[in-house]
């Protein structure tokens, strides 16, 4: 586990929208999940992060560090209850109470449906799917405590369509979809939004279905600018789903 840290000490700006906001951002060592963490922490908020790999959420940290903000990384499976209950009382005590939650943990998983195995079906759901309702159910009593908060969850736009070699993977991005709109439905009222990010195909180590055209793909910076465009909305709005694309088709 990354041992827990604090600010190098640097002022944060007073002009930074996230400032006195604290993110967990699960995944967050590598791809999209780390473009998200720094953009985040760029524009004022304290950062957590969680990951598996020691060497990865050890860099990961002193690279938020660097930024001037207060930042933890842990190392935790997002799929397990235990884990999951450990790692948000531990960045609650040394960060504070959680007010954005970004659901960004994933894998893939292709290829015709009757080739996949029941562990293979296992592994994909839980990861995209029971780790979203894990950690969201952990900080929404705290949210509701404390009148607001934003969960954030990286989806697909296979989560809204259909393809061949995809039936797994689109399945648990629809599941995605459906606890996502869901809780967003049952937790407006206490001034808490939910919202999902949708993004086409995005240039990273993700395990997709082969190279394409980097010129035809989305960089992980665009669903962290997404992430902290929803992140820095107005008490007044609720932007519920974002689609992704590039400019071009792939």
């Amino acid at each position: 586990m990354a041992s827990m840290s604090e600010t190098n000490g640097r002022e944060i700006s007073n002009n930074t929208p996230l400032a006195g906001k604290v993110a967990l951002i699960t995944g967050g060592t590598r791809g999209i999940g780390r473009a998200i963490a720094i953009k985040l922490a760029s524009i004022g908020s304290a950062v957590a992060i969680c990951g598996r790999d020691e060497a990865k959420l050890a860099a990961a940290e002193r690279e938020l560090l660097a930024l001037g903000v207060p930042a933890i990384a842990l190392r935790a499976d997002v799929t397990a209850q235990s884990d999951v209950t450990k790692l948000v009382e531990k960045v609650e005590f040394a960060l504070g109470p959680v007010s954005i939650l970004v659901n960004n943990a994933g894998m893939g998983l292709f290829g015709p449906v009757h080739e996949k195995t029941e562990a293979e079906w296992d592994q994909l759901m839980d990861t995209n799917v029971k780790s979203v309702f894990l950690v969201s159910r952990a900080v929404i009593p705290g949210m509701i405590e404390r009148g607001g908060g934003d969960i954030i969850t990286i989806s697909s736009l296979a989560g809204k369509s259909v393809f061949a070699g995809g039936g797994v993977y689109c399945a648990s991005k629809w599941a995605v979809q459906g606890l996502s709109g869901c809780m967003a439905e049952e937790l407006r009222e206490h001034g808490i939004r939910v919202s999902t990010v949708c993004p086409g195909s995005v240039a990273t180590e993700f395990a997709g279905r082969g190279p394409k055209d980097s010129t035809k793909v989305l960089k992980p910076e665009d669903v962290a600018h997404a992430v902290a465009m929803i992140a820095m909305q107005g008490p007044q709005s609720f932007v519920s789903e974002v689609h992704l694309r590039p400019p071009r088709r792939g």
